[in-house]
């Protein structure tokens, strides 16, 4: 294909392509070099400065759509002075900056190089404390125990860490009723021993209670209800950290758009002791529609979809809140991403589900909540299924009901779920020894998030477990644990290092000897029935959000499924599974580890990338983790933030010798392949974990 020179410019315009202006340079690249160790980190000091290389259209391109940084002597002369006084905000108060040499990379370009010499550290030698003796001594130990965990003694003397130790003493006070606390900090640096002595004087006044709250802006809202959120009550002690927690409980309401609460420390003490709030509230939209779609192409199927939702925030009053959600799509049977073919079959799927949610209902922060849902879809869960194979489907439907709370960045929750479903034939003649299937269990799910944001973090950790004992009438009794941490640490500003660990252990006590023991013993519904239970009990890993070398459900036990895979009677016949094709599908097992490590990077505006390691297994026994079954899988991946999260397509290669320390056991399948490599392709929305 050839484009005219009118296309070409036309592109370059809707691009908006830049030029350097004539007789000036553009910034190519800065280095911060430091002549001598020590010192603060390159990449911080680098981040002080002004000067910064021109940045690139999709991390490629320089002067696309974002305009050449243009390099200014005047402005390096500011840089310099700007380095220094990070250098000293860090404890080097004798660091000396200067310019190295400037070094022409193109006719129009130039690299900066910027030498730093960081000099000695000054440490901090001293904390004085004065005030602490008309306090309790544990309240005491608390103010000194605060301010050593923000500067310790002997630490190096960083600006930031002195302004929190001021920040630090005075919370200590006011989270123990001290609502009129004022801490004065001080600090004395003596350049010749390179030492820092810190003083902090505290006038802490008497022990206050909350005064009455007094709410704005709730319009046609119940009080009641955010009042019951507060949990805020006269005559309690004053407490910063129940204020915020108080301001996060209404927000987690989801009605108001903003929340202040603001105690009235203007007027100084009061004669009763007592702290009046006022309680700012913005509401947002009551009513919320919803429409959208998608498109789907993984290793198990491909298809399209739409979605449409509606919910309504104080549905009848009492700050209720009504969601519905419909999504309606169609599977292009037997097209998938390894597997590029014409459809000759088409199969219809939709999602139906509610969500009731009522707050305040025992009179306090706890919120009760019922979600129903209705479900028909097709199973496909092998990559790579037989000629002419059956494909079974199910409609389920579902019933939750139970009750949560929040506490802080603690969250629990006890339900009870009813889930009941029942087979039927996309394609193919359904087996009859297929049953329908009745699973009811209590969960008990507790989380804590102490993450800097749930859609993007950068920092912090989250650990949570989910409790279920299968048994109060269905066909399944059984106890599954399913527990979970997560950690997030920043280096510097572009860069995050993520890790994720977790475990999971069934333990069935009417089912899974199809799986874990001899199948020959059970008759033919028997097995069957095990099958079936173990499908939608059983532990499974791999996909988007898991083990991303692998499919979903690809890291499992597999085993010949009769009413997923062709019967006996079709074995025998002129089938690929008589001809040593390996026919087997997941089974699902009964222990789990899964193991992650991510490098995640912002690259430029909305556009990031990450590069990862997963590894996890799926045992076919009982309390059984099998560290030698890796099933690593590395591998890269680009995100690109929405207002909904990162949209993300990661890559997972399944690194050869790796898989299984020794080779495949009985109860695994080697994985297919894509495009003749051993590689996964996941595409999701939000960042893996």
């Amino acid at each position: 294909m050839r484009l005219s020179l009118a296309t070409v410019a036309t592109i370059a315009g809707l691009l908006g392509c830049h030029s350097v202006p004539e007789g000036r340079s553009a910034v190519y690249a800065v280095e911060v070099e430091k002549v001598t160790p020590g010192g603060p980190d390159t990449d911080f000091l680098e981040e002080s400065v002004s000067t910064a290389p021109s940045p690139k259209f999709l991390g490629l391109f320089r002067g696309v759509v974002y305009e050449y940084t243009l390099f200014e002597r005047q402005v390096l002369q500011k840089d310099l002075a700007r380095i220094e006084a990070a250098c000293r905000a860090k404890g080097y108060y004798e660091a000396h900056a200067r310019a190295g040499r400037i070094h022409k990379t193109a006719s129009n370009h130039v690299r900066v190089e910027i030498l730093v010499d960081p000099g000695p550290l000054v440490s901090v030698s001293q904390i004085t404390i004065v005030g602490l003796d008309d306090l309790s001594p544990r309240l005491a130990r608390q103010v000194r125990k605060s301010v050593d965990e923000a500067l310790p003694k002997d630490a190096p003397f960083d600006e930031e860490a002195y302004d929190a130790t001021r920040v630090a003493a005075l919370r200590a006070l006011t989270d123990r009723g001290y609502a009129f606390a004022k801490v004065d900090a001080d600090a004395n640096v003596d350049l010749k021993s390179h030492h820092a002595s810190v003083k902090l004087t505290i006038e802490h006044g008497g022990p206050q209670k909350l005064g009455d709250v007094r709410i704005e802006g709730l319009g046609t809202l119940p009080e009641d209800r955010v009042r019951f959120a507060l949990s805020l009550t006269p005559d309690a002690p004053y407490s910063t950290k129940d204020i915020e927690e108080a301001r996060q409980a209404v927000l987690d309401l989801g009605v108001f758009a903003s929340v202040e609460v603001l105690p009235d420390l203007e007027p100084g003490p009061r004669a009763d002791g007592r702290v009046p709030l006022l309680v700012k509230l913005e509401p947002s939209k009551m009513r919320t529609l919803r429409f959208g779609g998608g498109i789907e192409l993984d290793a198990l199927k491909s298809g399209v979809h739409a979605v449409a939702g509606w919910e309504h925030r104080n549905f009848f009053g009492g700050l209720r809140r009504f969601r519905v959600d419909l999504t309606a799509g169609l599977v292009f049977y037997p097209l998938r991403v390894n597997n590029i073919v014409a459809p000759t079959d088409v199969f219809p799927e939709t999602r139906l589900r509610f969500d009731t949610k009522q707050p305040g209902l025992f009179g306090g922060r706890t919120a009760g909540f019922f979600r129903p849902s209705a479900e028909v879809y097709p199973v496909l869960i092998d990559p790579d299924p037989p000629k002419d194979a059956p494909v079974l489907g199910y409609g389920e439907i579902r019933g939750t009901l139970g009750i949560e709370r929040t506490f802080g960045p603690a969250y629990g929750a006890l339900s009870q779920n009813v889930q009941f479903a029942f087979p039927f034939s996309y394609l193919g003649a359904k087996n009859d020894t297929l049953s329908n299937v009745v699973i009811s269990y209590p969960e008990l799910e507790l989380k804590v998030d102490l993450r800097d944001s749930r859609v993007k973090p950068r920092k912090g950790a989250y650990f949570g477990s989910s409790f279920q004992l299968a048994g109060v009438g269905g066909d399944a009794r059984d106890f599954k644990v399913q527990p979970e941490a997560r950690g997030y640490l920043p280096l510097g500003k572009r860069f995050v290092l993520a890790a994720r660990a977790a475990v999971g252990f069934l333990f069935p006590q009417n089912y899974g000897s199809a799986v874990y023991g001899n199948p020959a013993v059970l008759s033919e519904r028997d097995r069957t029935l095990d099958f079936q239970l173990v499908y939608f009990r059983g532990l499974f890993s791999g996909g988007p959000s898991s083990n991303r070398g692998y499919p979903a459900r690809g890291v499992s036990p597999y085993g010949d499924v009769g009413f997923l895979t062709p019967d006996a009677e079709r074995l025998k016949l002129d089938n690929p599974c008589s001809q040593g094709e390996d026919c087997r599908v997941p089974t699902g097992g009964f222990s789990l580890w899964e193991a992650s490590i991510e490098l995640r990077a912002d690259i430029v505006g909305p556009l990031a990338a990450a590069t990862f390691c997963d590894a996890s297994d799926v045992s076919p026994n009982r309390g059984d983790l099998r560290l030698a079954h890796l099933h690593l899988s590395c591998g890269l991946g680009v995100r690109y933030d929405t207002p909904v999260g990162p949209i993300r397509l990661d890559a997972g290669y399944r690194i050869p010798g790796l898989q299984v320390i020794g080779g495949l056991t009985p109860d695994e399948k080697a994985p297919s392949l894509l495009l003749g490599a051993p590689i996964a392709i996941a595409l999701g929305v939000g960042e893996a974990f």
